[in-house]
């Protein structure tokens, strides 16, 4: 007869990192790939006024965005308090909308250059006069397409909640 033997010192197989680095890049380029950077430095406060008739904007790519607000407190030494407009990164005039609209226009497709937004967010405490100064710029550079950011007030979400 045959004499089964039990093997007492078995020991684990070393395991295989030889797909390891692969699995390291995929998972780097996939992040790289999926994170989105912020594109503005917001160098105005922005406290978005509520409202109740809001919508989403179907395409983001399309929207171009218009801030106007009190500079920040590390910006008021040399731009003062008075609420200023922002475009991009940057300070600007009511005279330089119009070629900011130009330049964005310019940098979208040409089938896309009429579905383009312009987007204002604006603090509510924003005076009205800057406000129409920006929409008569986006008229003279014919930018009719324009959006007003707002939030959306809680009691109104709580009514949205309970009917669904």
């Amino acid at each position: 007869m045959a004499v089964i033997k039990k093997k007492k010192d078995k020991e684990l197989p070393a395991v295989n990192t030889s797909a390891l680095p692969d699995i390291v890049f995929m998972l780097l380029f996939f992040f790289m790939v999926a994170t989105v950077m912020r594109e503005v430095d917001l160098k105005v406060s922005v406290n978005k006024p509520q409202a109740t008739e809001i919508q989403k904007l179907e395409r983001k790519s399309l929207v171009t965005y218009i801030y106007a607000g009190s500079p920040r407190v590390k910006y008021q030494d040399k731009f003062g308090r008075a609420p200023r407009i922002q475009l991009n990164d940057a300070f600007a005039s009511i005279d330089d909308l119009q070629a900011f609209v130009i330049q964005e226009r310019e940098k979208k497709s040409e089938e896309d250059r009429p579905m383009m937004t312009m987007s204002i967010k604006a603090d509510k405490s924003v005076k009205m006069g800057l406000i129409s100064d920006i929409k008569l710029q986006l008229r003279k550079a014919q930018a009719l397409k324009i959006n007003y950011s707002s939030l959306q007030p809680k009691d109104v979400e709580a009514l949205y909640s309970s009917e669904n």
